[in-house]
């Protein structure tokens, strides 16, 4: 017995919940594309985005560290599947739609510039007369425009309901802009659920890696009221940290910050009375979160990573190293534009100088960049 696409939906349908999106509802894509026999549509987004240059790039991409620091530290792509796995375990308690989840969730970063925010700050600065930078718009740029895989469409052509997600996502450091999108509805339930899977990831994610690094210690995490509960709770005696005491706790906080998501989301939902993905979309308010016992301990764990990591000296001085680097390409690109790649120099006539210069910026890898630099400046390099 084959699982058709047909009988695929038929099981979504059995088990979801009322409010969760199915993909035969979905409002489709923007040019015809007919659907596969074995999969549902937002699997095929998800297929496709996976075998994008763009993901396959965020191997070498800085989350918090730039990759040539440590194997061990995490990058944009092992971020992105750490948000999928936290969006996918939210997903499946909730009744809401696995894959078009997890679809959002590894497109969330797709249009993240070399050297992380750093990376995002210098662009949107050089590009400031063209519009700026933002890497919530790069990411749909790059679904819908960039990427040339197909014959009949640029982009993706992915479906509404993924770009929306992609489109509506929000965190405390990112804020959308969904003017095309239906911007008097919120996300729906799984676009809710991939901007509270980012934070939960990169604040979980972060204070192990700050603590693998030695930029951050045990005895400057004492008096936070989480990590507090946390030592309490998996009977850490407080001595030398091991990696094996680290895992515990980064575990047991990932344990309780996804379960607090889901009972405070639960009751949320039960309130609201929610019959339909578009009652959720219409209420004032975002029914995805923490409780309100659980917010402010978790806001408390990401100021202290917000003062004591990401302003670490070193962690500063390498995004002054990014910007700097940044800046001087796209400089000389500008001042000279034939010093582009002959496919990118072909077009700027369609795109414009500076927002050519910016994508192929936005699309080189930390390590690649930095090569680029040296091949431009330094005269032992060659060209």
């Amino acid at each position: 017995m084959s699982y058709t696409r047909e009988k695929l939906e038929e099981l979504e349908d059995q088990a979801l919940a009322p409010y969760g999106m199915r993909s035969r509802n979905s409002k489709g894509r923007a040019h015809p594309d007919k659907e596969p026999n074995y999969r549902t549509s937002y699997q095929r987004d998800r297929d496709r985005i996976l075998h994008t240059t763009a993901f396959r790039r965020l191997e070498y991409k800085t989350q918090v560290f730039i990759n040539f620091e440590g194997d061990y530290f995490r990058t944009r792509l092992t971020h992105t599947l750490e948000v999928a796995q936290v969006g996918r375990t939210i997903a499946r308690a909730l009744g809401a739609n696995e894959d078009l989840i997890e679809t959002i969730c590894l497109a969330h970063d797709l249009g993240h510039a070399a050297f992380g925010h750093s990376g995002e700050r210098v662009l949107n600065k050089l590009l400031a007369e063209q519009g700026g930078f933002d890497h919530n718009k790069q990411s749909l740029r790059i679904v819908t425009k960039l990427e040339e895989r197909y014959p009949n469409f640029p982009g993706l052509n992915l479906t509404w309901e993924v770009l929306e997600g992609i489109v509506k996502h929000e965190t405390q450091y990112d804020i959308s802009d969904a003017s095309d999108y239906d911007p008097e509805l919120r996300g729906n339930l799984e676009a809710q659920i991939a901007n509270v899977a980012d934070e939960l990831a990169y604040t979980t994610h972060d204070l192990d890696d700050g603590l693998r690094s030695g930029m951050l210690t045990p005895d400057m995490l004492s008096g936070l009221q989480m990590w507090d509960m946390l030592v309490k709770n998996v009977g850490w005696s407080g001595s030398a940290l091991t990696d094996l005491d680290r895992h515990r706790l980064i575990r047991r906080l990932i344990g309780i910050l996804v379960s607090d998501v889901i009972e405070a989301t639960s009751e949320r939902i039960e309130k609201s009375k929610a019959n339909s993905p578009l009652d959720l979309q219409k209420l004032d308010h975002n029914v995805i979160g923490y409780s309100d016992k659980m917010q402010p301990l978790n806001d408390e764990i990401k100021a202290f990573l917000y003062a004591n990591l990401y302003q670490h000296h070193r962690v500063v001085r390498m995004a002054y190293k990014a910007e700097h680097v940044l800046k001087k390409i796209f400089v000389a690109y500008k001042e000279n534009h034939r010093m582009l790649p002959p496919e990118s120099a072909a077009l700027t006539e369609k795109r414009g100088l500076e927002r050519t210069i910016g994508d192929y910026l936005a699309g080189m890898t930390d390590r690649y960049a930095i090569q680029e630099y040296e091949r431009l400046f330094d005269p032992s390099e060659r060209a």
